[in-house]
This record gives structure tokens, C-alpha cells and sequence, in this order.
């Protein structure tokens, strides 16, 4: 059972992240439906509004979805969220994070990545992270921020076909001694 809040209002100099609501659905689709976005994720057709609805749920029943919003302009530019605590193995998985092309490159990633890591890490030993196989942009992403692959994994995304991820983790500890 869960101690903490996985859901909570987090925000530092760049970016807000606010829970996710059923509301924000269509204002959330509307930055998702660019094909690009995710043209090397497992799931290629979430930029298709019935593809992008079961991703729009899955987020609902996580409990931990975030809009992100650019504290500068107002405006949300993506979603990111925490999911699959396993309290045994003392992990939880940060991931299902995409942001509109205007802002890739730019230092939001590490930035709302950084956000959620501080966060959570108080509470948690080790974060995990599935990315798609043949997703080298958030392979390096994810390795940029320290995260190391573990493992390969069949990952079935909620109501999605099952893919196979790279797994990687961050462990407390490392975290901490990178960011002193």
C-alpha cells in the first residue's frame, strides 16, 4: 500500500505539473495528435484520436498523470506521469511522457525528469523507466539523466498490444550523488 501521494502539484522555475483531469482530454489531444511525437514510440498511432483515448485512460486509472504546464506562457505543452509502484522491489516508473515538438531540445525533459526524481525519491528507492526499443530518443534521454537499461521486458501499455522496452533504473543513491 502506497504512503505517498503519487498525484501531487509539483513546479520549479520552467514547468508546473498539475494532476491530470478527464477535462483536460481534448486540450491534451490537441497537442498529441501530431504524428511526429510519436513516430518512435512503440505505439506509432497515438496521434490517432481512438489510440490516443485508451493512452488518455490509461492515465486516468494510473492516479499519477500529470498535464505539464510552461510556467512562462501558461500554455500545457504534454503529460507525464508515475505508475506500477511495486512496493516489494521499492520502485515505482516514471514514464508515458511526450511534449510538443516546440519544446524537444530545449531542456524541459531533464527538467520536469529532474522535478519527479526529487519528488519521488523520498519516498522510493529506485526509479524505472520503459522505453520502446526502438525509441533512441528517450534512450538517450533516459541516459542523459543517469538512468542505466537493466532489462529487456514485453511491456504491455494499457489497452496497447504488448512491445518490447528496455528497462532502466535510477537508484537513490546514484541520483543524489549526480545531483549534489
Amino acid at each position: 500500500m502506497m504512503n505517498f501521494n503519487i498525484q501531487p502539484i509539483l513546479e520549479n522555475e520552467k514547468v508546473r505539473l498539475q494532476p491530470l483531469k478527464k477535462e483536460d482530454f481534448e486540450a491534451l489531444y490537441a497537442l498529441a495528435s501530431d504524428p511526429k511525437i510519436w513516430e518512435q514510440h512503440p505505439q506509432k498511432n497515438r496521434w490517432k484520436k481512438e489510440e490516443f483515448d485508451k493512452f488518455f485512460e490509461g492515465a486516468m486509472v494510473s492516479k499519477g498523470a500529470f498535464k505539464m504546464i510552461d510556467k512562462e506562457t501558461g500554455k500545457m505543452i504534454g503529460s507525464t506521469r508515475f505508475y506500477d509502484y511495486n512496493e516489494e522491489e521499492d520502485i515505482i516508473f516514471i514514464g508515458y511522457t511526450f511534449f510538443t515538438r516546440e519544446y524537444w531540445g530545449t531542456g524541459i525533459n531533464p527538467s520536469v525528469k529532474s522535478l519527479m526524481m526529487n519528488y519521488i525519491l523520498q519516498f522510493v528507492s529506485k526509479v524505472g523507466f520503459h522505453v520502446g526499443a526502438h525509441n533512441i530518443r528517450s534512450q538517450i534521454a533516459v541516459g542523459r539523466i543517469g538512468g542505466e537499461k537493466t532489462a529487456e521486458q514485453e511491456v504491455a501499455y494499457f489497452g496497447e498490444s504488448p512491445q518490447i522496452n528496455f528497462i532502466y533504473e535510477i537508484t537513490k543513491s546514484k541520483w543524489e550523488s549526480m545531483n549534489l
